[in-house]
């Protein structure tokens, strides 16, 4: 029989706003591509689809909606591009992913509105790919105002970003056995940042043999047999 082929590891930088992530995540593109792995960016929200488009003129305070459409928006904003992620880490490339589920979560539940609690801003994503590693930019509020450009969309006010940082940390705990999910301190350079993520990355570079796994799928039939099912 031919030797299986290692598929590419799904990776996922997540954090408060202007934590760095999009600079980290070019980076480490750039880092892939440079070495000669293949390498593909994503970014949640991909404002470029038509579900995109809808959110980002949210984001930007062009429109209201419902905070429940807005979080389901995010959630098929995601679906719509699963199975591309997939299709590319089985063809061995690896998926950098500035983020993912975990913001989509985070950031509905910290709005604390009746009938969006954090089972119910879940439930929507159990079953997308799971990342293999998950990277979270931990910013001090001090240093995310220091940055330009904070203020500029919906959600970037402090009060707001502390309550998002609480759910990350329940999120981190919960995905947690130490080895899929770790924070790293976004208040250093730029350099150390980039340097601390590589040394996590690193034993992924190659890809892996695991298979695709699926975000909480021991909570799929649970949900799915109850009120908390989309």
């Amino acid at each position: 029989m031919p030797e299986r082929k290692p598929r590419g590891a799904f990776i996922v930088v997540e954090g408060l706003d202007r934590s760095g992530k999009s600079t980290q995540v070019a980076l480490l593109e750039q880092r892939f591509k440079a070495e000669g792995r293949p390498v593909r960016l994503a970014k949640f929200p991909d404002r470029a689809t038509p579900i995109g488009k809808m959110i980002d003129a949210y984001l930007r305070s062009q429109s209201e909606m419902d905070d429940h459409a807005v979080h389901l928006l995010f959630s098929a904003n995601r679906w719509e591009l699963a199975q591309s992620i997939i299709d590319s880490l089985n063809a061995g490339t690896t998926v950098i992913c500035d983020r993912y589920a975990f913001s989509g979560i985070a950031f509905s539940a910290a709005k604390n509105k009746p009938g969006m609690s954090y089972e119910w801003c879940r439930a929507p994503d159990i079953g997308l790919p799971a990342p293999d590693l998950t990277l979270f930019l931990d910013v001090s509020p001090e240093k995310a105002r220091e940055r330009g450009g904070f203020g500029a969309e919906r959600y970037e006010n402090a009060d707001m970003q502390e309550r998002v940082q609480h759910v990350f940390e329940r999120i981190g705990v919960e995905m947690g056995d130490g080895s899929r999910w770790f924070a790293v301190d976004a208040d250093q350079e730029q350099g150390a940042v980039t340097d601390e993520l590589w040394m996590r990355i690193q034993p992924h570079a190659q890809g892996t043999e695991r298979p695709i796994q699926r975000l909480w799928e021991e909570l799929d039939e649970r949900v799915r047999n109850s009120h908390l099912y989309i």
